[in-house]
């Protein structure tokens, strides 16, 4: 039998639920220092991989060169806004599957508009609750995965 990584039913037997994420890297930015401590907390229970920045700058730095598969992106940032961090990784032939969840304590319909123009794939609101972060994250992990397969398949891996 293949591996799971170019089985598609294989994946089916992870007991974690119908997707296997482990080694999935997630990037958390946030200029708040505890902030980051706390979603990388909260990450622990996920068998990924994390990485973090303090700012917009940095966060592309990190991005481009960790390459995560999800993106934890606070908006309001010194250097560079979450917005512009966010278009910037969806412009990026390299980075554009990435999956960016904005973390926000905007409330403003036009705040997540804006985050939609920029190619945001999910929100969630600051302050920031455990299980569904955790949950968010883990389920566009999976479907990063699953989307990553598909690609393969049809490149006949």
């Amino acid at each position: 039998m293949e591996s799971a990584q170019h089985d598609p039913m294989a994946v089916l037997e992870d007991g974690a639920g119908p997707v296997d994420i482990r080694g999935s890297k997630v990037l958390v930015v946030d200029d708040n220092p505890q902030n980051t401590e706390l979603v990388s907390a909260y990450l622990e229970t996920l068998p990924v991989e994390v990485a973090t920045a303090v700012d917009g700058v940095e966060a592309m730095a990190q991005a481009e060169r960790f390459r995560p598969d999800l993106v934890l992106l606070d908006v309001m940032m010194p250097r560079m806004s979450g917005f512009e961090v966010c278009q910037k990784i969806k412009q990026n032939p390299a980075l554009r599957d990435t999956v960016v969840i904005m973390v926000t304590a905007l409330h403003e319909v036009g705040d997540f508009e804006r985050a939609v123009e920029c190619g945001c794939d999910d929100f969630i609101t600051k302050p920031v609750n455990k299980l569904e972060l955790v949950t968010r994250v883990r389920s566009l992990l999976r479907v990063r995965v699953l989307r990553r397969m598909l690609d393969d398949l049809k490149r006949g891996r």
